[in-house]
């Protein structure tokens, strides 16, 4: 069984992360910690329980935390997420309440209850783990590990031309949660999902049409020529949901001559986080920039030890998009099929 606490900025990919992780039976989602980034912190959360109660699984606990980034205003992108953070989806108001405990707390709390059990999955700003670190630096050897979704190493930024957008929103929260593994065993350095990889899981409406064949629906046409905002009409309110949300993501890519796609980050970094899907990793000390306006929020790798400090990171090289998406497809069309 996979224990994974999850920190997340809900958000498009980061919804189709979560679904994933509850449609896998070995998966345990310890919590959900929830950071501004894509919405607000209290969307995010509203957003993370009204997806737990269309997966039927209610009982999760939800905690808020940084509402803003440790040292810079926040930005947030609804241009890229809908309004609300989950495109053109719409999600009943959800029943169960925001946790009363702060999302520092859970870190700190369940890392000590669970020593060596819990998989950290931040796919969110880095500003809630940041804080944690300052309350319990011990956190990184607390964790069995850490799986980050961030960052691009030598390779255009989507937010800035050099800096990916998670890491963007807090630079400061991401150089401090670095500087904090440098000189840790390798089997307890974060396991870094960079653009460079991430963007090769590319969603296309083909994806759409299998999941709803693996949810044992009718058809799910999401394509280029139909009319922009068009709603699911499938009956399947998971199938729905996922395909009113990524339709949005879609729609956005093209209009910055992406294709008609979806970069569904997220996802990968959650079957990263428990073993269901392929990947290789290199040995990296990473640092970020955070004085330089023109720079900030740039990820640097040095692979080769030139700065002659130890390394803090395994940042992913390389990975299988065919494969990740046959196991999110298999995996959500399941639950998506008991849901029904």
């Amino acid at each position: 069984m996979h224990s994974v606490l999850m920190d997340v900025d809900t958000g498009i990919d980061d919804a189709l992360a979560l679904v994933y992780l509850l449609s896998r039976p070995d998966v345990r989602l310890q919590a959900i910690t929830c950071t501004a980034g894509n919405v607000g912190a209290r969307q995010v959360a509203l957003n993370n329980l009204a997806l737990l109660e269309l997966c039927g699984t209610p009982g999760v606990e939800v905690a808020i935390g940084a509402e803003v980034p440790l040292e810079i205003p926040l930005v947030t992108t609804e241009e890229t997420h809908g309004p609300q953070g989950i495109g053109y989806a719409e999600l009943p108001p959800p029943a169960g309440r925001i946790s009363d405990r702060h999302a520092v707390d859970v870190w700190v709390d369940e890392a000590r209850k669970h020593p060596g059990e819990i998989t950290g999955l931040i796919t969110g700003p880095l500003t809630n783990f940041a804080l944690a670190l300052r309350r319990e630096p011990d956190l990184p050897r607390l964790l069995k590990g850490l799986v980050i979704m961030g960052g691009c190493f030598y390779y255009q930024g989507n937010t800035t031309p050099t800096a990916e957008w998670n890491v963007s929103v807090d630079p400061h929260a991401a150089k401090e949660v670095f500087a904090a593994y440098r000189g840790l065993p390798e089997d307890k350095l974060p396991v870094v999902c960079a653009l460079e990889t991430t963007e090769l899981i590319e969603m296309r409406p083909e994806h759409l049409q299998r999941l709803a064949e693996a949810a044992g629906t009718g058809p799910e046409l999401v394509l280029p020529g139909q009319p922009e905002g068009l709603r699911s009409s499938s009956g399947n309110p998971l199938v729905a949901c996922l395909s009113d949300a990524i339709r949005f993501y879609m729609e956005f890519h093209r209009l910055y001559d992406q294709g008609y796609v979806a970069h569904v980050h997220d996802a990968f970094a959650a079957c990263v986080a428990v073993g269901r899907t392929e990947y290789t990793a290199r040995l990296a000390t990473v640092d970020v920039e955070t004085g330089s306006p023109l720079l900030m929020g740039t990820t640097v790798a040095d692979y080769r030890g030139l700065w002659g400090l130890p390394p803090n990171a395994r940042i992913v090289a390389s990975n299988n998009p065919k494969q990740c998406f046959d196991e999110l497809i298999n995996s959500v069309g399941a639950l998506a099929r008991r849901l029904a």
